[in-house]
């Protein structure tokens, strides 16, 4: 059997840095699982050996997307392979303000910087005190450990808590020490 990695590569090949894939517009049948997990630390791993090329990683983000089932899955028009992600598809790796209208914009480790507000909200962690990122495609992304600390740092007091502001909207970090 040819290794789907081979194939979904060959799809993909002249897809280069352009806009991103119509994902929601792909709706191929499974073709079966493929032995790609996503660690809790954002390392993408083929048959047990971390991707030597980001370039790949990058490319196979661009085409990842989460269903409704709760799975991970890279699709192409005309194949779709189900992955392992332990717990976030992509992680935060920095956060800058933008100076024109104060919006917080989250560049992640992989694929386009997102904006935080309505459509992209910070959400608190069932499993931790950080919060994580809404991204697209049913995405999410766990904000490094240098980016919280950032976030913490320029947080403002509210009450009893700390808050921060994007997008027109306030998310609660944690309760202030105050």
């Amino acid at each position: 059997m040819a290794d789907p990695l081979d194939d979904i590569g060959r799809q993909l090949k002249d897809a280069g840095h352009r806009a991103a894939p119509p994902l929601q517009q792909w709706d191929p049948p499974l073709s079966g699982d493929i032995d790609i997990v996503i660690r809790a630390d954002g390392e993408w791993l083929h048959e047990g050996t971390t991707f030597k090329r980001s370039a790949i990683v990058d490319l196979f983000s661009s085409i990842l997307r989460r269903e409704a089932d709760g799975q991970y899955y890279l699709v192409t028009p005309v194949e779709k392979w189900r992955i392992r992600v332990e717990a976030h598809a992509l992680q935060v790796i920095d956060i800058t303000r933008n100076a024109s209208d104060g919006t917080l914009v989250a560049s992640c480790n992989h694929g386009p910087d997102i904006v935080i507000g309505k459509d992209h909200p910070l959400c608190a962690s069932a499993h931790s005190d950080v919060p994580w990122l809404v991204c697209h495609h049913g995405l999410s992304a766990s904000l490094a450990r240098s980016v919280w600390y950032r976030l913490v740092e320029t947080a403002e007091e509210s009450g009893a808590n700390l808050v921060i502001r994007s997008g027109g909207l306030s998310y609660v970090l944690g309760p202030s020490a105050g």
